[in-house]
Order: C-alpha cells, then structure tokens, then sequence
C-alpha cells in the first residue's frame, strides 16, 4: 500500500497533521478509532466518504512511522 497517494499533510488544515485525502479527518482519528475497537466496517459505515484503501493507508502510514522511530538514550 502506497499511502503517499492519500496521506496528506498542510500546515493549514488540523495544525499540520497528517489527513486522509486533504479532508479534515486526521490519520490518528482513524486509528484512535480502530484501537478503541471500532471494526474498519463500522469507521465506513460512521464515516461514508472514506474508503477502505483510505483505512489501509492510515495503517501503512503508521507502520511507516513505526518503522522510522529513533530511540536516544540520555
């Protein structure tokens, strides 16, 4: 999944925040709602305008992030 195609990101929309496809819904509203048990179903069905390649595109996002995380030790 190439989440470059649907993950944007401007310093004017939700403080600069990553959003799915320039809309106002942030890459985290959709993975808070995942992890508090939301099935990606139910996300559809609450929100019609997002797609399920919208939802696979938040998770590679994070996944990416997770990836590139750095730990520093003091």
């Amino acid at each position: 999944m190439n989440y470059r195609d649907r993950i944007t990101i401007e310093a004017g929309k939700r403080s600069g925040k990553p959003c799915i496809r320039g809309m106002r819904i942030t890459v985290y509203d959709v993975l808070s709602y995942l992890a508090s048990g939301m099935t990606y179903q139910e996300v559809l069905e609450d929100f019609p305008y997002l797609t399920q390649e919208d939802i696979f595109a938040c998770l590679a996002y994070a996944a990416d992030r997770e990836q590139q995380t750095l730990l520093i030790q003091a």
